[in-house]
């Protein structure tokens, strides 16, 4: 060790410093601390005094003015400088290391058996007519049975659906839900429910098969379905009839011929004789389509009480999504022809007398034209007619890029979300938010999917679009962005809740639904009874497992409150949506490690059965 002194008269008190032969600076002993006091501390160390031989490396020492006169304040201020150091180390690494919780990071993982499976049960408590003797649902039972008998036309048939037989928002559910069957049967059959999906799609296939339609009214002191709060059960009002003049409902027939054609496929198989009488019936009900005097003003059932509630905006797209299942349920490449020539007609022209094309970006019972699409698409990427029809093909190709681009690259496609991720899409004509996430969460999970079993990792944007940066997108994106809207909605959202009745721990408890809302306790309500129950501030007695409610508004906010349907309404077309989406999420059934296919669960061949090149 080294010491030094230095003058007195300036200095009087001595001070110390030492370097060990490693280097570092050290303190000096207890005893020796406790003798001095300290005017100057070096710090730094000052140039090796004992190894001359070797240059120092510091230039010089460096000494800070530093006046101690208590030594037990100088060692707390020691101490809680260190622990300060610590936190704030510490602090930096969990912010490092945390996820926050925000949309850009990666969601909690769903249980996506279990949430099919609830969605699925909500369909069992919206059949009308026979209840099932084996009733998933404990609080329904026979209803409606009456159905068809008035209204200037007399049936015995019972009739099925739900309280208000709306036949446009059914028939597209229908179609929905055969879709995602013939597309993912396999994991349908793996989570054992493939055999309760086509139970619910035969008793909407029936019900269009009757054709009978339900009436709200519009006397307000009669009883009807829209002034009556009351159980379906406890109905005993007369339910007439309303008919549709086929040229004057194009987009109806159009979305029946769908229904049929599509769940003739699911039953092609196991139930041939059925499958045939709903191909027949089909074929029939568009060539009355092709005969009728289809005008530009024509409109779904006019002059009837469901244009109230369900108003199609134009009927182009119907006759496309029609003539495309009827040709994947026929072989007919008569239809396929139809179907290009008017794909290519709504899109290139932009018909002014028809709103379809000012919805090409969304998906739901009011719109199927990007559902069409992607029908086509799939039919050039594995079976590719070639002339006449790769035209429109190709546009249907270019059409769906650009709409994948819009999920995942949003801010180049003035396309918006909510604060939490949601997608936000053009709400009209009782869509909701939630409503358009789901099938968007459906589409570009199965274009993925459509990808991946072609083996393209991606795809590009159209190139009419006005930017110049990311046009293209990958199937992983498209992933992500399904999960993320699946996953909003079942509870990965600002509220914290799930928008699915009876999935997590906070769900919606006051659901605008009769048979939910009053109790089934063995008592008869009449009209003026279940107004109590839709006015009250209580929980639902009954639980409507599985049931999506129309979800919150483009700011995040939701009330669950039972008075504000716009709310805690749920829809069959809606959660048919919701069940496309989980499905096509669902994880694929196990295949063999020595298969060379990409295992997506996705049957690329079960659309093309009856296409005879």
């Amino acid at each position: 060790m080294s010491s030094g002194s230095v003058n007195t008269e300036r200095h009087p008190v001595e001070f110390i410093h030492s370097t060990s032969e490693a280097g570092s600076t050290l303190l000096p002993s207890s005893s020796r601390w406790n003798s001095i006091e300290l005017d100057y501390f070096t710090f730094f160390p000052p140039s090796l005094s004992t190894y001359n031989s070797l240059p120092s490396r510091f230039s010089k020492s460096i000494r800070f003015n530093l006046f101690i006169t208590d030594k037990k304040l100088f060692k707390r201020f020691l101490y809680i400088s260190t622990l300060l150091i610590f936190l704030i180390i510490s602090l930096i690494l969990l912010i490092h290391f945390l996820p926050l919780k925000n949309r850009h990071h990666p969601p909690s993982k769903k249980n996506l058996t279990l949430a099919l499976k609830q969605a699925l049960t909500f369909f069992d408590a919206q059949k009308s007519g026979m209840y099932p003797k084996n009733n998933r649902v404990k609080f329904r039972g026979d209803s409606g049975l009456e159905d068809g008998k008035f209204g200037g036309r007399e049936s015995d048939e019972d009739v099925v659906g739900n309280n208000i037989k709306f036949s446009f928002p059914t028939a597209y559910t229908i179609t929905l839900l055969s879709w995602s069957v013939i597309e993912y049967h396999q994991k349908y059959s793996e989570i054992g429910e493939v055999d309760h999906v086509k139970d619910i799609i035969k008793w909407g296939a029936h019900y269009l098969l009757k054709l009978f339609v339900g009436t709200a009214g519009n006397d307000t002191k009669t009883p009807n379905d829209m002034n009556c709060w009351e159980r379906p059960e406890d109905m005993d009002y007369k339910r007439p009839v309303s008919y549709c003049d086929i040229s004057k409902a194009s987009d109806l027939a159009g979305e029946m011929v769908a229904a049929l054609s599509a769940a003739s496929l699911v039953f092609k198989q196991e139930e041939v004789v059925y499958s045939e009488k709903l191909v027949q019936t089909a074929e029939k009900l568009f060539e009355l389509i092709l005969e009728s005097t289809t005008k530009k003003d024509d409109e779904y059932c006019s002059g009837i009480e469901a244009r109230k509630f369900y108003n199609s905006s134009g009927y182009l797209d119907e006759l496309v999504w029609a003539s495309t299942w009827l040709f994947f349920a026929t072989g007919n490449t008569s239809h396929l022809q139809y179907a290009t020539q008017m794909f290519t007609s709504v899109t290139s022209n932009n018909n002014d007398d028809d709103h379809t094309t000012s919805d090409q970006g969304f998906f739901y019972w009011n719109n199927k034209l990007i559902a069409s699409a992607v029908l086509l698409s799939r039919l050039q990427m594995f079976n590719d007619l070639g002339f006449p029809y790769e035209d429109a093909m190709s546009e249907s190709t270019t059409m769906i890029n650009s709409l994948m681009c819009s999920y995942v690259l949003a801010p180049n496609f003035n396309t918006t979300f909510t604060p939490g991720g949601l997608l936000v899409q053009r709400v009209e004509d009782g869509a909701s938010l939630l409503e358009l996430a789901a099938t968007a969460s459906f589409l570009s999970k199965l274009y993925s999917d459509y990808l991946q079993a072609i083996r393209r990792s991606g795809g590009r944007c159209s190139s009419s679009t006005t930017t110049t940066h990311h046009q293209s997108f990958s199937t992983q994106m498209l992933t992500n962005f399904s999960k993320s809207q699946v996953n909003y909605i079942l509870g990965d959202n600002p509220m914290k809740m799930s928008y699915m009745v009876g999935f997590g721990g906070k769900y919606p408890t006051q659901v605008h639904h009769r048979s939910a809302s009053i109790p089934w306790d063995g008592h008869r309500y009449t009209c003026e009874d279940g107004h109590k129950w839709l006015n009250s501030k209580d929980l639902n007695p009954n639980i409507l497992v599985g049931a999506m409610v129309a979800g919150p508004d483009q700011t995040d906010e939701f009330l669950d409150q039972r008075d504000k349907p716009w709310f805690t309404q749920p829809t069959i077309s809606s959660n048919a949506g919701l069940v496309a989406a989980l499905i096509a999420l669902h994880d694929p059934p196990l295949t063999s490690a020595h298969s060379s296919s990409p295992n997506l669960g996705l049957d690329i061949l079960g659309l093309f059965e009856n296409i005879k090149l």
